[in-house]
């Protein structure tokens, strides 16, 4: 053989470098299938062994690799299972009813329709991180950008809902004339368009599969768009604390005034005023316990930080969309005269009917 042997072997090991550097930068130019298929955090990350995120509650890598489901993501699904139940039975009972056209019962439509699709997007997500082999990205962006606009649906439907109750005691005398079906239907359209445009933005590259650094606790969204999000959700929440307390203020005098005009100890109408106020605070109060931890701890948190928490966290403001039929739709007279009428066909003797006044807040 007239090969030199050194030579040979340094011409060996140089192929060899060149086939393992062509295998790194093939695999670089695919997003990996646990960065993308899920707005839920991963359930592995470079500083956690794969068995303690596990047991932590991370679902990507089992889901991917054939483990065991997640119970987090298993909550999550069964959640968003009966969120769509609810909501889809508050939108069956608005539709059926002619007599529940005006505002109040759009807005509350509004908000049962974005809490039905946070419920299927939650199950959407279970599917596309669990069922779909293999993981797709544009599939898992476009489950993340369901979720963002249902729940940005969610929040800005009752932020309309609370500035409905307000102008309702604030402007009682011009309410009915200037509040009309058609310009609470136009102002809900664009209420919408705006939250699509939010939930089309991982879509367009708004997101953090380049870059896993950039990652916050809710993938893809990256942690400067999350941040954000949390803000912005913070001062809605301002708004609607802001509001409620001016709409407290107007049924307080209210109630005085109808007790001085008919010259009587106002029993009933404090019973009815505090009665409100109970009502303000459960809502206010379920509302903030809800979403107030998720949106402080997107703000603060990224995606090193063990996905158990963001689960915890994530798993209660899901909860609030199973909440607002029974806070929103099934208390209202007119909406529980419909169910019974639909269940049964007749309404209960010790059914109450009677008309809400501006001290009911």
């Amino acid at each position: 053989m007239l090969h030199n042997p050194a030579a040979a072997a340094a011409a060996m090991e140089e192929q060899l470098r060149q086939q393992q550097l062509r295998v790194l930068l093939n695999a670089s130019s695919r997003p990996s299938p646990s960065s993308s298929s899920s707005i839920w955090p991963s359930n592995s990350s470079a500083s956690e062994p794969v068995t303690a995120a596990a047991a932590a509650g991370g679902g990507e890598a089992a889901g991917g690799g054939g483990g065991a489901v997640s119970p987090w993501d298993i909550a999550l699904c069964a959640t968003g299972t009966a969120v769509a139940c609810e909501n889809a039975l508050v939108l069956a009972v608005l539709f059926y009813t002619p007599s529940l056209r005006a505002p109040m019962f759009l807005l509350i439509g509004s908000l049962a329709l974005a809490d039905l699709l946070a419920g299927l997007g939650l199950v959407v997500n279970f599917t596309v991180q669990y069922l779909l082999q293999p993981p797709n990205a544009a599939v898992a962006l476009s489950a993340a950008g369901l979720l963002l606009t249902a729940f940005s649906a969610s929040v800005c439907s009752l932020l309309a809902i609370t500035i409905d109750r307000y102008l309702s005691l604030y402007n009682a005398l011009t309410y009915h004339t200037e509040r009309t079906l058609s310009f609470t239907c136009a102002m809900l359209l664009l209420m919408w368009l705006l939250c699509l445009g939010v939930g089309l933005l991982p879509l367009l590259g708004w997101n953090c599969l380049r870059d896993q650094a950039t990652c916050s606790v809710l993938r893809p969204v990256t942690k400067d768009n999350a941040a954000v999000l949390a803000v912005t959700f913070l001062l809605l929440f301002a708004l609607m604390l802001q509001l409620y307390l001016q709409i407290c203020r107007i049924a307080f005098r209210h109630a005085q005034q109808i007790a001085v005009q008919h010259q009587f100890i106002a029993t009933a109408q404090a019973t009815s005023t505090r009665k409100g106020l109970s009502t303000l605070s459960f809502i206010l109060g379920t509302f903030a316990l809800c979403w107030i931890p998720f949106a402080i701890y997107s703000l603060v948190a990224d995606s090193s930080y063990p996905a158990v928490y963001t689960y915890s966290l994530a798993l209660p403001a899901a909860c609030n969309s199973l909440i607002n039929p029974v806070i929103y739709a099934f208390r209202n007279p007119d909406i529980q005269k419909s169910l019974w009428l639909a269940c049964c066909g007749c309404i209960p003797s010790t059914f109450s009917s009677r008309p809400r006044t501006s001290s009911d807040v």
